[in-house]
């Protein structure tokens, strides 16, 4: 009787039909609140020991701390291998990459709420979370389509026709999608179903926006995707290695493995591999080079006149150095200036992904995101700091590196009515002509 006077209390005007709700929630089934504290006491299974049945023999007579550090050494060297591998087949093949990445990502993360939550019964729950993938994937690659591909869309009818429409079409199947999820609601999961929801669509703004500024990125030049990419490997790999051999001092307890020495020694070994790479990949036009669709080809190309950030200029070094070095100037890439900026992000914030991570893990008692790499753990816990430095990229070559691109406003142009571009055409060659570079003879013609 204590207890129900209490909850009348607490609840007094609840209508008779949340009441109904919640008794046949229980007598049906869990009640969602009852989901959720046994998602906070409950951890998930522990992930088994994945690692390769062939390093577990030939490691069997270390400690289990050198174990994981071969382990980890051996499987991050076949890694980079295959980043290398894939650079060189080029940026459609990064494309793909990048997409399947994308979709493990968003598996591992969505999974950990199917079972954190245990919404083994909620309707529909697994279709919708892949349709509303497939919805934003639509929205985004349509735009990217749209923006790089202008000129093949608009010679293609059909694709012309839904380059128009894309944004409604988009909205549409959004639409959809948010029907189905209000239809599928059902009375005992209410809590539980909007929880998914929202696991779904701040996985989608975690997962898909950020890979979409990764091809972004790529397109801008595949240097602008190397070397961040590279900037923040070489900073995980440096602060492990600095903080197994050297670290003492705890960085912060979200990750107790995490110490200041691997910090600060990760820091300054990516600025200066930071530094080395950028200068011997600016010397390449495949790396500096914009990746454009080629329309006579009907192929990416990757050909340019290199801008000034990708040639050799001679800088002056501070007084204060030169009495230390004894060398007054230093002929630089002034893309290597804007890569301490990148390596500095990398080593600096980059790290505050992977804390971010940890504690997203500790919040639902798990290890790992998944154990598809061993001692590794899933795609997510590699990619955890790299979404945050796509972001910091997308975000730096638009606010200090793009300008205005010729080739976009002519394939614009293009698509006027001729009175519009005759009206341009005028325009522009009157206010040539006031600025003096264009003479008398020529506006006359």
């Amino acid at each position: 009787m204590t207890e129900l006077r209490q909850r009348a209390v607490r609840e007094p005007d609840a209508p008779p039909e949340d009441k109904e709700s919640e008794s046949e929630a229980k007598v049906d089934g869990e009640t969602a609140s009852d989901s959720e504290s046994r998602a906070e006491t409950a951890p998930l299974s522990a992930s088994a020991d994945d690692t390769p049945e062939v390093l577990n023999r030939a490691l069997s007579n270390l400690s289990s701390r050198w174990k994981n550090w071969w382990v980890r050494g051996i499987l991050t060297l076949a890694m980079i291998a295959f980043f290398f591998i894939i650079i060189y087949l080029g940026p459609m093949v990064l494309m793909i990459i990048v997409m399947c990445v994308q979709i493990k990502c968003f598996h591992e993360i969505i999974t950990i709420g199917y079972n954190v939550y245990h919404s083994y019964d909620l309707p529909w729950f697994r279709t919708l979370s892949w349709y509303f993938l497939l919805c934003v994937n639509y929205f985004f690659y349509g735009e990217t389509v749209t923006d790089y591909f202008f000129t093949l869309v608009q010679r293609e009818e059909p694709l012309r026709i839904l380059s128009k429409y894309h944004r409604f079409i988009s909205f549409t199947l959004y639409l959809i999608g948010f029907c189905m999820f209000v239809l599928s609601l059902v009375k005992k999961h209410y809590r539980l179903q909007f929880y998914m929801f929202g696991w779904t669509h701040v996985t989608l703004l975690i997962v898909v926006t950020q890979s979409h500024l990764v091809i972004h990125n790529l397109f801008e030049g595949m240097i602008w995707f190397i070397v961040p990419i590279s900037c923040v490997i070489c900073n995980d790999i440096m602060a492990y290695m600095f903080g197994f051999f050297f670290g003492r001092t705890p960085l912060i307890k979200l990750s107790p493995k995490k110490t200041w020495e691997g910090f600060i020694g990760g820091f300054f070994a990516t600025v200066v591999f930071g530094l080395l790479l950028s200068y011997v990949m600016s010397g390449y036009r495949c790396f500096v080079c914009p990746v454009e669709y080629n329309n006579d080809t009907n192929s990416f190309t990757v050909d340019c006149e290199p801008s000034d950030l990708f040639r050799l200029q001679e800088y002056n070094i501070p007084e204060v150095i030169q009495s230390v070095i004894g060398v007054t100037t230093v002929w630089m890439y002034p893309f290597q200036i804007h890569s301490i900026a990148l390596s500095t992000f990398a080593s600096l914030i980059g790290p505050f992904g992977g804390f971010f991570a940890s504690g997203f893990k500790r919040a639902f008692k798990i290890k790992d995101f998944a154990n598809t790499i061993p001692g590794h753990g899933g795609i997510m816990d590699r990619f955890d700091c790299q979404y945050l430095m796509a972001t910091f990229v997308n975000v730096y070559i638009a606010s200090f590196i793009r300008g205005p691109n010729p080739s976009k406003l002519i394939q614009q142009f293009l698509t006027l009515r001729p009175d519009q571009q005759l009206h341009i055409f005028n325009t522009l060659r009157s206010h040539l002509a006031d600025k003096g570079m264009l003479t008398a003879a020529t506006e006359d013609e």
